[in-house]
């Protein structure tokens, strides 16, 4: 088995950002932490630190589609956000669907006992979770035998 980079993971939100981290392996992705969001600046450098700190190779960005998968107002917000972050980190940015993580993270803590109404924070770095694990789930490729 070889040791691949570290990914992050994020749930762009216009209040909190949730961040998510994978595992050495790429293999499993958790929550790591989640920003109050002060402005575009240092919301960007505070990832970018982020991203320094667990060495990450790349980043993967929820993209808020709506349902019937088309594009609108908040997912252009966050691939302006992701160009900005992009540029600050030098690293690849990849967009993942991130419909229904939220409802998939809320799930997650409910079962965990964990009460997520006046845990909004705990629901963001679940859902950047989820997105993050649903990228690795599709890029795993087993070992060659």
């Amino acid at each position: 088995m070889s040791i691949r980079s570290r990914i992050l993971g994020l749930d762009v939100g216009d209040k909190r950002i949730g961040i998510a981290l994978s595992d050495p392996l790429g293999i499993t992705a958790g929550g790591l932490e989640t920003i109050d969001r002060v402005n575009i600046e240092q919301d960007v450098a505070r990832i970018a630190q982020l991203a320094h700190r667990h060495q990450a190779a790349q980043i993967v960005v929820g993209l808020p589609l709506n349902m019937d998968g088309s594009s609108g107002s908040q997912a252009e917000k966050v691939r302006s956000f992701g160009r900005k972050l992009a540029r600050a980190t030098g690293l690849p940015l990849i967009y993942e669907d991130e419909r229904l993580t939220t409802i998939s993270a809320i799930r997650t803590l409910t079962l965990q006992g964990v009460k997520t109404g006046q845990k909004k924070h705990l629901v963001d770095r679940q859902a950047a979770a989820v997105i993050l694990q649903k990228f690795l789930d599709r890029s795993v490729h087993p070992p060659s035998a």
